[in-house]
């Protein structure tokens, strides 16, 4: 049993000291520019769920990134957030962003605006326009996002 519990913190200590450590965290330097190079579209909605997604060109940084979505019923008060994490890839030169909204009502008409940011808070300055979708009725389902063949 001891020998069991110190094989475990050894695992646990290596690894944190591996996560840890500067010299291993991958950072790549920051786009001059991100742009939303696609939407932001609706892909997916219910009664009372959505799925935003839009593609931006690779904005560096962190690997770590998010996806936020403000929202609302009233296109000049986005006062509502929706926030999902998305890891870069640093062989593409873009990033499919996909962010799930919750709590949404139906058959109502709600605005969004999307933008990024990387995990230490810093916007992508990639700001959207102002979208809109209508939820389905209770029970029925959008999909939005061409299907594959």
């Amino acid at each position: 049993m001891d020998s069991l519990f110190f094989k475990r913190t050894i695992i646990v200590l290596v690894g944190g000291v591996l996560s840890s450590s500067p010299g291993l965290a991958q950072t790549m330097n920051r786009a001059a520019h991100v742009a939303i190079l696609q939407g932001p579209v609706l892909e997916f909605a219910r009664d009372d769920l959505a799925i935003v997604r839009w593609t931006i060109n690779n904005p560096g940084g962190s690997d770590d990134h998010f996806g936020i979505v403000h929202y609302g019923t009233d296109p000049e008060a986005l006062s509502l957030t929706a926030k999902s994490p998305f890891r870069l890839n640093r062989d593409h030169s873009e990033t499919v962003v996909r962010v799930r909204i919750d709590g949404l009502k139906p058959l109502t008409t709600y605005y969004y605006r999307v933008i990024s940011m990387g995990s230490d808070d810093v916007s992508d300055n990639d700001k959207s326009t102002i979208e809109r979708f209508t939820t389905p009725a209770a029970g029925k389902h959008i999909v939005a996002f061409p299907q594959p063949k």
